[in-house]
């Protein structure tokens, strides 16, 4: 990687510093000075990371093999690089800290300025500024994103953090009118010396918020009324600074189900497992199917994962999907209706954020809470090793929690053959269970 790395910190500067890029240049006379001067950027930050030793994130790398695509893009006649800039803009902000939540805003920089019009180029230009806790500037940027965004589904997540920004800054505004209120405080000294407000970046609001309600706390002491309102802002504050706002936080009256739950949930039932593959859904929605029949038969049915085949309507009771990737949060919304709904995955904060960010509110009734996010793993439950082979499926995942369980009075497995068969060291595990198998409807009984 280090070789790759001065390889391309190489490129990008004999690309950039070719003469001439001070003006813009003619169709066909090679990169636009914008897309120079974004490689630049690049260059600047390579360097940084060459500087800084071995590189083991795959974040990291991941953002190097995009600047080199850039780099390709800008030294092919002819060739489109808005795309590849704003990918590297993405992969920039993805890579974590402020280092690269600086580039992302560079390039952001130039590619609002080679098209003022593009909404990608907005909204990584609103996303790098939030990052960088720079709220009333990434407010105005995701502003400009929404006036060109005509996908009214694509536009809610941004309005969404547009007021949760706008609410973490309403929060600072009502604390400093306590302050300011004729109570004392004003005159220099104690909170009234607390310099805070919602244009500060985030780190050092919360820091001066910290700072007044302490203050303000030794002044009057915990039990005067402003002072109890103040501690209530500053605890709303530090929430939407951990997490946008939510148009139903209670997600449409979902319950939370923990282990107990689940196990009450499943007891005495008939569950069988659907695979999501072109011949199963078919063989599921032909008229009169005796596959249809044959599932309708079940007290639960359930499906796992984005369900692309199926048709939206068809039944699922238990929905499960493992997050995958190092951002699980920005995968499509979980909006396919069903009874209860478990969502695997970790690090316990990706997780949060995950369900914050994709589930729907009304499209379950039940959601299993953080006791059922790693249930081969977790201590209470399976408590099994990692497996070297890689992450288990959902489906197995999904058996191996019902099994444990032991409350369903039979799970069966329909349509998980061919491309839709599990790994072997799965298909182990169910075969030294499997009480009967089905031929006709490609149905797996398990004991």
């Amino acid at each position: 990687m280090g070789q790759t790395l001065t390889g391309l910190l190489t490129s990008v500067r004999a690309i950039a510093g070719r003469p001439g890029t001070q003006t813009r240049a003619r169709p066909g006379d090679g990169p636009d000075p914008g897309l120079l001067a974004a490689l630049r950027h690049c260059g600047d930050h390579l360097a940084a990371l060459a500087a800084s030793g071995p590189l083991t994130d795959a974040r990291r790398t991941r953002l190097i093999a995009s600047i080199g695509a850039l780099t390709t893009a800008c030294s092919t006649p002819g060739a489109d690089a808005f795309d590849a800039l704003l990918r590297t803009g993405q992969q920039a902000l993805d890579s974590g800290g402020d280092a690269g939540a600086r580039l992302a805003l560079a390039l952001a920089d130039e590619a609002t300025a080679l098209r003022a019009r593009s909404k990608g180029a907005w909204r990584l230009r609103g996303n790098a500024l939030d990052a960088l806790g720079r709220s009333e500037e990434a407010i105005t940027a995701y502003e400009r994103h929404l006036a060109l965004q005509q996908n009214t589904a694509a536009a809610r997540d941004i309005e969404r953090r547009i007021a949760t920004l706008r609410a973490a800054g309403d929060r600072i505004d009502e604390a400093l009118a306590l302050v300011a209120d004729g109570n004392g405080g004003t005159d220099g000294a104690g909170a009234g010396a607390v310099r805070l407000s919602r244009r500060l970046p985030a780190a050092e609001a919360r820091v001066a918020f910290t700072e007044l309600v302490r203050l303000r706390t030794t002044e009057r002491g915990a039990a005067d009324p402003a002072v109890r309102r103040l501690a209530a802002l500053y605890a709303e504050h530090r929430r939407l600074s951990d997490r946008d706002l939510m148009a139903d936080p209670l997600l449409g009256g979902a319950e939370p189900i923990g282990v107990p739950g689940l196990r009450r949930f499943l007891a005495g039932r008939t569950v069988c497992l659907v695979a999501d593959t072109p011949h199963t859904a078919e063989r599921e929605q032909r008229p009169g199917s005796s596959l249809a029949a044959l599932i309708e038969g079940y007290d639960l049915v359930v499906r796992c994962d984005a369900v692309r085949h199926a048709a939206p309507t068809a039944r699922t009771d238990l929905h499960a999907v493992t997050l995958r990737g190092d951002s699980p949060w920005q995968g499509p919304r979980w909006d396919r209706r069903a009874t209860a709904r478990l969502v695997f995955g970790d690090p316990l904060p990706h997780w949060r954020l995950a369900l914050r960010s994709r589930l729907v509110p009304g499209a379950q009734d039940r959601i299993g809470d953080a006791t059922l996010r790693r249930p081969l793993h977790d201590p209470a439950l399976l408590a099994e090793a990692a497996d070297a082979d890689g992450p288990a499926s959902t489906a197995y995942t999904v058996l191996r929690l019902l099994d444990f369980l032991g409350t369903p009075a039979r799970v069966d497995l329909i349509g998980f053959e061919g491309p839709a068969a599990l790994p072997p060291r799965e298909r182990e595990w169910i075969g030294a269970r499997t009480g009967t198998t089905d031929d006709t409807a490609v149905r797996i009984t398990l004991r």
